[in-house]
């Protein structure tokens, strides 16, 4: 996996929450995405560790899922 350097702090990020969590809870998953870097992290527990994958990596994982 690869991190972007950034001198913004995780809350910084711009997080977008996916379309795909509900308001009643469950499975929460927000990302940011950097230029060369997208950041994952679950919207119910923001206090655990940001996932940091590479953007193309991030494109094969969306690809991937896409087809299953």
């Amino acid at each position: 996996m690869n991190a972007e350097p950034t001198t913004r702090t995780v809350d910084e990020l711009a997080w977008v929450k996916s379309s795909y969590s509900g308001a009643e809870g469950g499975q929460c998953v927000e990302v940011a995405p950097r230029s060369s870097t997208v950041h994952v992290r679950d919207s119910k527990d923001r206090t655990q560790k940001v996932l940091s994958v590479s953007s193309q990596g991030w494109a094969t994982f969306i690809r991937f899922t896409a087809q299953n």
